[in-house]
């Protein structure tokens, strides 16, 4: 009898079909198994290879009869005509009775697909990968994934017993996307795909669009339930842009979750335990935003996060997609915005990851030259490609909406703009103009901005880039890459170096201060010191000092004033606020002990109070990108080492800032300003509250009618040893 259903082009020759079945090579199995139309009924096959027994049931649990099997695995039983069944199928280990998945039609709309292959589908997490889902008041779970050159694609778990002959999936054959709707299946189940590729069959792959995932040292995707989560930060999310205006303070606390801090039995705080300690003490310490080393599930984590391969869902360690939206929400209740390091640019070579995903470079750069990254021994993502340019645009747009998170660092942006990014010559290939430029990748972090801009406003994406590309946060209508900040690597880099000379040298290195200041206003600039300046090797910031031990930690206070005072939103890195000594450590808590020493406290205790005054004084913070914010007062006494500038607010409000980078107090030094007032010292960093030595000027200050700098009035102070003073107008 002819089956009526067979698909154009496809074999009617049931004997190759039952031998691709047995080969596990079928790649169309839903034109073969399930129910279909003969001449005189109903034909259902069921492929259960390992089953004793199979028997047919109706919709309300009779039995229709046994099926027959034809082969080991494969059974068959004819109906009069199509009406609803199940499976009752007789195991070795006990009975399952379930509904057969290849009774139900395609589960995947039109729309999505094409969506997904223009690379405009914004909701992959809503549509891809393993969703709950229900299909004529069945439940189970519908499975999506993209593997265009793969022979067959099954899905594989406990419940199949890790068996890819038993699920294999439809193929949209237009869009490379295959789907299967499996009943029954709930949230929690741990799952994979078996692909089996031109070359033969691949490694176990996890999805690339899993919203949760097995706790690392484990590699399996988890089906997660609905993020049925209830927030409680509508205040937060309808101020959030007003808040984060580039007009407005921004002071960040870089956290690595894992290393943050540790329970009494030495384990990583999960997500409500953060919730719990984190954002209390971030709020203490009068901090904007907390940001996150990333937390996309990541095999490795000694890559701190910066080689995922899950770029849907967060880290199993801390807890799950629930916990970690808890977690974002405790923030907003308190104030704080969460920042996430996101990484677009690269992904690690493990066997169950995105690498070769259907046996050739789906994800990835085929050629090495473009598509493996020499420092880092990872993936370059193929972002010139539609379907992995809207993979990666999704994945951007899943943590801003649906975890409500307010902004995102892109990390090794560097890295993505050059295609000869690090490589020598000869080992890279140039763009279609014969440039170095990586034309589809800026394209891509154009897009990205653009996109948020207009669908997240008020989110912010800021770019870690270390070069000198022009125009990294200005608008793509004026031919920037529009992000909303970018790191200030060159300030960081020469101050450090500044900083970690010897005061007696100073002088000779002088301009390494003000050079910055000849470009602090050509971009939205973030003033870094982050988690790659205290590791591997570098020492922390404490221990970057010179001097003895008095001298390093008011360096240490005097280095930190200088950074809140200078133009440029703050980024501080965990345990650089605590006057660490030791590098940071990602497999250890911060040295909180410190704490019970004078200095250390002293370090926090300043820090707490420059955020205070960053955000109380719109001078400090409302023109920070614009030179008219900004006057110099001097910055030319390179005898001994002084600086002195005027920060400026937009109601004409002034700041006055001293900085004196020797450890030598200089009495009677004068200072010109502008208005014949009274002062108030704001901030004395060498002040004893921070464990300083108590010199230099306080209290109110009287300017005298007296030229100087420029100025009609001036001031005259004590400068403190290495140590800076803040000054305000009463």
């Amino acid at each position: 009898m002819a089956d009526r259903n067979t698909a154009p082009g496809r074999t009617n020759d049931e004997s190759a079909q039952v031998q691709a079945l047995l080969r596990a090579e079928h790649g169309d199995p839903f034109a073969f198994l399930g129910p279909h139309e003969m001449e005189d009924g109903v034909r259902v096959r069921v492929w259960q290879p390992g089953a004793l027994e199979v028997q047919l049931l109706d919709a309300a649990g009779e039995s229709l009869g046994f099926m027959q099997e034809q082969v080991p695995g494969l059974f068959v039983a004819d109906m009069p005509r199509r009406q609803p069944y199940r499976l009752r199928i007789n195991w070795s280990s006990g009975v399952q009775e379930t509904e057969d998945p290849y009774a139900f039609g395609p589960q995947l709309g039109e729309l999505d697909i094409h969506l997904f292959a223009e690379g405009k589908h914004r909701q992959l997490g809503r549509c891809f990968g393993a969703q709950p889902w229900q299909v004529d008041g069945v439940h189970g779970v519908r499975f999506v994934v993209w593997a265009p050159n793969a022979r067959r694609v099954s899905v594989v778990g406990n419940f199949n017993s890790w068996d890819g002959r038993r699920h294999p999936m439809r193929l949209h054959p237009g869009a490379g996307i295959w789907e299967i709707f499996i009943p029954r299946l709930e949230a929690g189940e741990v799952y994979k795909y078996e692909i089996l590729g031109r070359e033969g069959l691949l490694p176990l792959k996890a999805d690339p669009v899993a919203l949760q995932t097995e706790h690392p040292p484990a590699t399996g995707s988890v089906v997660a339930g609905r993020l049925d989560f209830h927030w409680d930060d509508a205040q937060w999310m309808a101020q959030r842009e007003q808040r984060q205006g580039p007009d407005r303070p921004l002071a960040i606390y870089e956290v690595h979750a894992g290393s943050w801090r540790h329970t009494d039995s030495g384990e990583p705080l999960s997500w409500a335990q953060l919730a719990e300690q984190l954002v209390p003490y971030v709020t203490d310490m009068g901090f904007t935003h907390i940001e996150l080393l990333p937390v996309m599930e990541h095999p490795f984590g000694g890559s701190w996060g910066y080689q995922p391969l899950s770029q849907f869902a967060p880290s199993a360690r801390y807890g799950s997609p629930a916990d970690f939206a808890g977690f974002v929400n405790a923030c907003h209740q308190a104030g704080i915005g969460v920042i996430l390091d996101w990484v677009p640019a690269h992904f690690p070579g493990d066997a169950h990851g995105l690498g070769l995903f259907d046996g050739t470079a789906l994800y990835e750069y085929a050629h090495p030259f473009e598509g493996w990254h020499p420092d880092w021994d990872t993936h370059i993502y193929n972002l010139g490609r539609t379907e992995v340019h809207g993979f990666m645009l999704a994945s951007a747009m899943h943590w801003l909406r649906e975890y409500h998170v307010d902004g995102l660092r892109v990390d090794a942006v560097a890295s993505m703009l050059y295609r000869d990014y690090s490589r020598k010559s000869g080992e890279w290939i140039p763009n279609r103009h014969g440039g170095r430029e990586n034309l589809e990748a800026i394209d891509f972090l154009r897009h990205l901005n653009d996109v948020v801009a207009s669908e997240v406003p008020g989110a912010l994406v800021i770019a870690e880039e270390s070069t000198a590309w022009p125009g990294v946060s200005h608008p793509t209508q004026a031919g920037g890459l529009g992000f909303s900040g970018k790191w200030n690597m060159g300030w960081m880099h020469d101050t450090l170096k500044y900083i970690g000379e010897d005061p007696l040298h100073r002088r000779h290195h002088h301009q390494q201060i003000t050079f910055g200041l000849l470009y602090a206003f050509t971009e939205h600039f973030i003033l870094p010191i982050s988690h790659d300046e205290v590791v591997h090797g570098k020492g922390s910031l404490l221990g970057k000092m010179p001097g003895d031990r008095w001298q390093q930690f008011a360096n240490l206070r005097l280095y930190l004033s200088f950074m809140w005072s200078h133009p440029g939103k703050k980024l501080l890195f965990m345990g650089c606020e605590i006057g660490q000594w030791r590098e940071w450590g990602h497999d250890r808590q911060l040295d909180w002990y410190l704490l019970q020493y004078d200095e250390h406290r002293g370090v926090r205790d300043l820090v707490r109070d420059l955020n205070a005054l960053y955000r109380q004084h719109p001078a400090l913070h409302q023109r920070d990108d614009r030179a008219d914010g900004f006057q110099w007062l001097i910055g030319d006494d390179s005898t001994n080492s002084v600086y002195a500038w005027l920060r400026r607010g937009e109601d004409g409000a002034l700041v006055l800032v001293v900085h004196n980078f020797t450890p030598v107090v200089r009495s009677g030094y004068r200072v010109g300003v502008p208005e014949a007032a009274g002062w108030q010292v704001l901030l004395n960093s060498d002040a004893l509250q921070y464990s300083g030595s108590g010199a230099g000027s306080y209290g109110e200050l009287h300017s005298e009618p007296q030229q100087s700098h420029g100025q009609p009035c001036s001031l005259v102070l004590e400068l403190p040893p290495l140590g800076t003073l803040i000054i305000g107008v009463k």
